[in-house]
Parts: structure tokens; sequence; C-alpha cells
């Protein structure tokens, strides 16, 4: 029998953050998952860490690949789940209860297409650094990421069977292809308003490598939504920007 959800969690040489994300799956009431490690031959400790935390639940599998991609198709190739989770060295679901509200509201409606939440950031020590600058909204529509991705990739959990693979053509932003591909894909998605979903870290690849995901990012836009709208939306993301900045600066 498919378990309901596949955890998958792409590892590189990750022996400083692999622990909290494996103690926060292992940590979950609801036990119907099967957790993929899928790692890129780390030659630091991160199998020796992932070893030490015994879960039958956890399937591991470690060889050179091609990048965070690369790895993440293979575990969506590796998945018997019906519903996608990724999540990364270093991030964590935010409670213990977090698949368990997933799952009641999986069964609550029907079986979304998508199930997706709000996204609190952390440092590299796991300490709550405070919420995403994109809120996810109630209503999550393929045109919505028009407006930049307004869903963490971490907590936009989809069903297998309308997700493809991501594209390795692009480097730093293939994760928002991919999340505007599930969409096309699926008229009911269900927000989840009552606490957030994950915990993210925040020195995530596309974090390190900012302008040319954003590069990615207007291009992957200009395709699907159209060049005129992409530019008249990003005259818009660089107000919000000057803003937060500002704030910052007057507190």
């Amino acid at each position: 029998m498919e378990p309901l959800f596949a955890i998958i969690t792409a590892t590189y040489n990750a022996t400083h953050t692999i622990g909290r994300t494996l103690e926060s799956v292992d940590s979950q009431t609801c036990k119907d998952y099967e957790h993929y490690i899928l790692d890129g031959a780390s030659k630091d400790d991160t199998l020796d860490i992932v070893q030490s935390h015994s879960n039958p639940l956890r399937i591991v599998k470690s060889e050179p690949d091609h990048g965070l991609y690369d790895a993440m198709n293979k575990g969506i190739s590796f998945s018997r789940g019906k519903y996608l989770i990724f999540l990364n060295a270093g991030d964590k679901f935010h409670s213990p209860h977090t698949l368990e509200i997933i799952k009641n509201a999986i069964i609550e409606n029907n079986i979304p297409g998508i199930v997706y939440g709000q996204t609190l950031i952390v440092d590299d020590n796991g300490e709550y650094l405070g919420p995403r600058h994109l809120t996810a909204p109630e209503k999550l529509t393929y045109k919505s990421f028009s407006k930049g991705m307004l869903v963490c990739h971490q907590a936009f959990i989809p069903l297998r069977r309308i997700a493809g693979f991501y594209n390795l053509k692009y480097r730093f932003s293939a994760d928002f292809e991919w999340c505007i591909l599930c969409l096309q894909h699926s008229n009911n998605n269900i927000y989840l308003p009552d606490e957030p979903i994950v915990d993210y870290l925040s020195e995530g690849m596309t974090t390190q490598n900012r302008i040319p995901s954003l590069i990615e990012r207007f291009k992957i836009m200009s395709f699907y939504y159209g060049f005129f709208t992409t530019v008249a939306n990003h005259i818009g993301f660089i107000g919000r920007a000057l803003n937060r900045h500002l704030n910052k600066r007057t507190k």
C-alpha cells in the first residue's frame, strides 16, 4: 500500500544541518509516509548522522548527482507516496503535528491537488528569524505565481500524479517553474491557515545565488505570464523591496 506522503530530502555535506531535519521527520505523530534521503555522495559525516537516526520509514540512497534538482528528480522517481513534500537539510516541519494536520486537510477536502501554507525562516542553527517576506494567499491559482513565488517550495505539497520533474536547464529556480506547472494541473488547492507548515533554512541554494536565481525567475515568468506583465510586476517587486529596506532601517 502506498504511503500518503513521500518526504524527499536532498543532501550534500550537510553535517551541521541534517540532524534537525531527521529529528523533525521522526517526531511526526502521523507515520503515513516514507522519507527518502538522496545524498550526493557526501564527503563529511552526513551519512553517519543519517544512519544514527534509525527509522524504518527512511530510504537512503547515496551516489554522485548533478546538483540539487537532479537529486530531487531521483527522489520523485523512487518515491511511492501520493503527495510530495520536499524538506531539505536544515529545513524542518513546524511542529510534530504538521503531517497530521496536512493529512486531515487532505481527507476533509477529498484529495486536493495541492495543499499549501505559510513558512517561517530559521538560521543555520535552527533559530527563528521571522516570517517569510512573501505571504501565501488564501486562494492560490496558476496566475498567483505571476506575482512571485508566493508559497515556499517546502510548504507546497502536490499530488505526485500532477507533478512532473524539475527542468535541469534552470540551476537555481527550477522549483519555481515546477510549482507553476503543478498549479496548471490543479483546480483544488487547499490553504492551511492555522499554523506554518515548515521552518525553512534561510541559507538555501536560491538565497546564496540570489542574482542568477532572479534572472532565471524573470525568464520563467516571462514565458508563462508574458514579458510585459512580468516587467510591470517587477516594478512592484522593486517597490516592495525598498519598503522592506526602509522599514528595517527605521526599526
